[in-house]
């Protein structure tokens, strides 16, 4: 047995395999979190970037075709799904900067549990994409739109968004394994705009032809800003979208959760 086997041992000896996972997930998540006071201009830019697409689209762009009601009352919470998927691209990229500095190579050398670093990194991820949340939600407050909803159905939404982040963070994680450099990650990372535009957060099915109405339905990103609409009392939602939004993101963390652990588990064989 190997030094490194023979401590990873004795750590689980003193405490279960969950606790340790934790501990260490923790630790990496402390790791991300220092960065964020050394690098404040890529944190603001990640917070103030989803404020300029909602400003541009609800007073330069915004039309607001075949919305019932105040367009504001439909941008802003499909602004805040929109949200959700951008910005992924810098924790892909730090994920492959770790990689081909040998970051990673060093951690796993150490007795801690598999997967712990990219744990980590989702969570601070998460807790970055909380923060953007808020922000976002007080300048919707600031430009007239309101949240007609209780504090349950408030929270509720607020859960679907991050739910729906979650499931988008690890989509990026593994392609960002899978890419291996940060130069393949830039290119990757376009895909985001298509799935994001081709949605219902801006603009409605019906004000699109028939076929793009349909593909844009079937987007998850439309499921959880039409059950973001609906859930803080908005326009343009139907019943059982709650439902599917919820359905949609464990779908796909079913998929790539596991595939991203095993890709980063076989890094080192």
């Amino acid at each position: 047995m190997s030094a490194v086997g023979a401590v990873e041992t004795a750590r689980e000896e003193r405490g279960g395999r969950v606790s340790l996972a934790l501990s260490d997930s923790w630790t990496m998540t402390r790791r991300e979190l220092a960065h964020w006071a050394r690098q404040p201009v890529q944190v603001a830019v990640g917070l103030v970037f989803p404020v300029m697409i909602l400003l541009m689209f609800g007073y330069l762009i915004g039309g607001g075709r075949e919305v019932e009601g105040k367009y504001i009352d439909y941008l802003v919470p499909g602004t805040l799904a929109l949200t959700m998927a951008f910005g992924l691209e810098s924790t892909m990229i730090a994920v492959t900067q770790d990689l081909n500095k040998g970051v990673i190579d060093r951690f796993r050398s150490m007795p801690m549990a598999n997967g712990a670093v990219l744990v980590g990194r989702s969570v601070a991820d998460m807790l970055q994409s909380a923060v953007g949340l808020a922000v976002m939600t007080g300048v919707g407050y600031a430009i007239g739109w309101r949240a007609h909803a209780s504090a349950g159905e408030f929270l509720a939404a607020l859960g679907l968004l991050m739910l729906f982040r979650f499931a988008m963070l690890w989509i990026g994680i593994q392609l960002a394994l899978v890419a291996g450099k940060p130069e393949m990650v830039q290119a990757v990372q376009i895909l985001v705009w298509p799935v994001g535009f081709l949605s219902n957060a801006i603009a409605t099915p019906e004000s699109m032809p028939d076929w793009l109405g349909t593909v844009v339905e079937w987007n998850p990103m439309s499921r959880t800003a039409t059950a973001v609409r609906e859930l803080f009392g908005g326009h343009g939602a139907g019943a059982g979208h709650p439902w599917a939004a919820v359905i949609w993101p464990l779908a796909l963390l079913a998929v790539f959760f596991p595939l991203a652990l095993r890709r980063f588990g076989a890094l080192s064989k």
